[in-house]
């Protein structure tokens, strides 16, 4: 079947120095030790290409997508959106990019409203701006700033995500990177259920190079060093141990050097060069707003040449099972979509008790999540 875009499928429905950790994780430095291959002679690209302009990065195995949307809200109105006009857009189907933002799905509010999903994860990592989270079991979030929502949508869940524009003075910026990770044959029907990884929970290493030139790694999923992520979901495919799943965004500063530490040979790793200029990985010279696919057995030595790097890498050993994607749906076979259909049609996941296909949740720009249980936490 065909394999469809976010848009498509929303219309159908130096050297290692001293490292600190930063947030409530960790409070004190904290020295990171790796074997490394100091000659750092080996090619470690396997293959490279361009990212597109906008839209969808190309993904490996257990990734299914990603993206980074990076909007440049102008201020908000009375009713959370765009204070600018709304003339000339597609509105329902704004991925214009105009003026330097885009409506997406939304009508009044910029965002995503309600839409299905069955067999895979969605983890929203949020830079900047908030984000309204709703879906069919009764749960609502509102996110952002450093923050990480993990859903597994498991046996089916309806969901919104919304993009309320609070800054009535000033521009509302929003980037945040969406990626779906696959869940394997055993666990794509799991109950949904949604995690926050909260920004004062999602460990942020500095590193210093010989020159005492600094990079960052945040650690989304995975472990560097000695430092761990927060604990993926239980039914995730990054909960097993030998998944070797790692999320990483990593900010190089202008001219730092940092080395990635060599993992298992069985996995996949894909690093994603999100700003122009140009890095050294070991000897190979790689320019920006690229896609690197790199081995994953080896220490690789990073260098910036230019203002600074952003990279995020996606790791893991493939799940090596049959994909069959269509729609908001990934199971491992056309019969099992059909059937993913069929369900949704009879249920709807639960049905959708919000008065809107796009709820907000309000005008208060505090940041909280409402769990299945009832239970409602707040960051910090």
């Amino acid at each position: 079947m065909k394999s469809f875009t976010r848009k498509e499928i929303l219309r159908l429905l130096g050297f290692i120095g001293v490292s600190t950790v930063l947030g409530s994780v960790a409070s004190k430095f904290q020295g990171i030790k790796s074997s490394v291959d100091k000659s750092f002679k080996d090619n470690p690209v396997i293959e490279k290409e361009r990212l597109p302009d906008s839209g969808p990065w190309p993904t490996k195995d257990p990734f299914l997508f990603c993206v980074h949307h990076n909007d440049h809200y102008p201020k908000g109105n009375s009713s959370l959106g765009p204070i600018e006009t709304l003339q000339g857009r597609d509105i329902g189907q704004d991925f214009s990019n105009k003026n330097g933002w885009s409506m997406y799905h939304g009508h009044k509010i910029p965002g995503f409203p309600r839409h299905p999903h069955r067999g895979f994860e969605t983890v929203t990592v949020v830079r900047e701006g908030l984000i309204d989270h709703a879906d069919s079991l009764g749960s609502a979030a509102r996110y952002g700033n450093g923050d990480v929502q993990w859903l597994t949508a498991g046996d089916g869940i309806q969901h919104a995500e919304m993009f309320p524009l609070f800054n009535k003075t000033k521009s509302n910026p929003m980037s945040f990177f969406q990626i779906w990770l696959n869940l394997p044959a055993s666990r794509k029907r799991v109950k949904p259920n949604f995690t926050m990884f909260w920004a004062d929970s999602v460990p942020i290493i500095n590193v210093q190079d010989s020159s005492g030139k600094l990079s960052t790694i945040t650690l989304i999923s995975g472990r560097y060093g000695q430092n761990h992520s927060p604990k993926p979901p239980a039914d995730s495919w990054a909960a097993k141990k030998d998944s070797d799943v790692a999320i990483w965004n990593i900010k190089l500063s202008s001219g730092a050097t940092w080395v990635m530490p060599k993992t298992n040979k069985a996995t996949v790793r894909s690093l994603y060069l999100i700003n122009s200029g140009d890095i050294i990985l070991n000897s190979e010279r790689i320019s920006g707003k690229s896609k690197v696919e790199i081995k994953s057995d080896i220490d690789i030595k990073i260098k910036d040449l230019g203002q600074g790097m952003e990279l995020l890498l996606l790791q893991g050993r493939p799940i090596s099972e049959p994909v069959s994607k269509h729609g908001p749906f990934v199971m491992n076979s056309q019969s099992e979509i059909r059937e993913a259909y069929h369900d949704y049609q009879k249920t709807q996941f639960g049905g959708w008790n919000w008065d809107s296909d796009a709820p907000v949740h309000g005008s208060d720009p505090k940041r909280f999540a409402k769990y299945i249980n009832g239970e409602t936490e707040y960051p910090g």
